[in-house]
């Protein structure tokens, strides 16, 4: 059973349903308890940084989060919820050096697109939607039976910078190269939507149902 926590801001029947569609029993969860106690966990998120860590407090899932991930199990972030895993997000910021706190499961902070590239390069349109091929880096079994350029589905304003680049599982490019995706230990997140992203998703998340995730 995959247990997909709800915290007021998630796609989460999208998520349940892709899921389903691979053969993986999943249900949503809204309680610290069912965190603590589940075996295999997605943190999903749509909007903004802020409110999702208001949200997870409000709640009482902010230590339940922090110590699942470091019990070994399983631990998937899809968008919004990639960017929670992360120490801070310069979304919402008061000021440049003072950026909203996340969860601090991984360090690094997200920051925001940049719509102005230089002289000579077209403006960025934020937030970045659309389909983006990837280049999924070795010896990460959550993309196992992909290939590089497969293409995913993004919607963001924002991309999350590991101050570890070992960290980062795959990379894409939106005006400069950044990270897609995370990994360490059993933590993994997805900046895109594996949901939405229809094969190359269906299978991403196949993956997290039935492997072993720890690479190496």
């Amino acid at each position: 059973m995959i247990a997909i926590v709800n915290y007021g801001m998630g796609n989460l029947r999208s998520v349940q349903k892709a899921l389903e569609r691979v053969g993986a029993q999943a249900e949503v969860i809204d309680t610290p308890q069912q965190i603590a106690s589940a075996q295999r966990l997605i943190l999903p998120g749509v909007g903004a940084f802020a409110d999702g860590m208001q949200h997870l407090r409000e709640r009482g899932m902010v230590e339940p989060l922090r110590s699942y991930a470091a019990s070994g199990r399983p631990m998937l972030g899809i968008c919004l919820g990639m960017q929670l895993l992360f120490d801070s997000s310069m979304e919402d910021a008061p000021g440049a050096d003072e950026p909203v706190p996340g969860l601090g499961i991984l360090p690094g902070r997200a920051v925001r697109f940049q719509e102005d590239q230089g002289p000579g390069r077209p403006r960025l349109k934020v937030p970045h939607m659309g389909w983006n091929a990837v280049d999924f880096l070795p010896k990460s079994p959550l993309f196992d039976g992909l290939n590089p350029g497969d293409h995913v589905y993004f919607v963001h304003g924002y991309y999350c910078v590991p101050d570890n680049p070992a960290d980062t599982a795959a990379t894409t490019d939106y005006g400069q190269p950044f990270c897609a995706a995370v990994h360490r230990g059993d933590v993994w997140a997805t900046q895109f939507h594996p949901e939405k992203s229809q094969r190359v998703g269906l299978q991403i998340l196949e993956n997290f149902a039935n492997a072993r995730l720890v690479a190496g």
